[in-house]
């Protein structure tokens, strides 16, 4: 059984990473818009912010042209997505965020977990 070639990656939106970093930042602000107006500036724009920081830093660090600094933005991508997993279970505790869309956005952030923390192990390894 032969293995097909692993995708050519020209581009930060070739990342599988990137894509469902993406998809969760358009998730988030989906579930977000049905916040109270009293958390526009509150958990709102902490959420959205949170969670396009996750590809951006991605796409960033991508740009940076370093595996060194790939790798720091990455980092960086992930703790974004940690903070908005935190405030995301604010927003559930405080009865913002319910219904269908809640453990979907839970799957999704962990999903893009998963990936981060592959590509950054990957990465690590071929600098050895």
């Amino acid at each position: 059984m032969s293995q097909s070639p692993p995708p050519i990656i020209r581009t930060y939106r070739d990342l599988v990473v990137w894509q469902k970093a993406t998809d969760l930042a358009e998730k988030v602000y989906r579930a977000t818009s049905g916040f109270p107006a009293a958390e526009r500036y509150g958990l709102t724009v902490q959420m959205r912010d949170a969670a396009t920081s996750v590809p951006s830093n991605i796409a960033e660090g991508f740009g940076r042209g370093g595996t060194p600094e790939f790798l720091r933005f990455l980092a960086i991508s992930r703790g974004s997505l940690f903070e908005l997993q935190t405030r995301a279970e604010l927003a559930r505790r405080l009865g913002l965020l319910k219904g269908p869309g809640l453990p979907d956005l839970r799957e999704r952030a962990q999903e893009v977990d998963r990936i981060l923390s592959g590509l950054m192990r990957s990465l690590k390894k071929r600098r050895k």
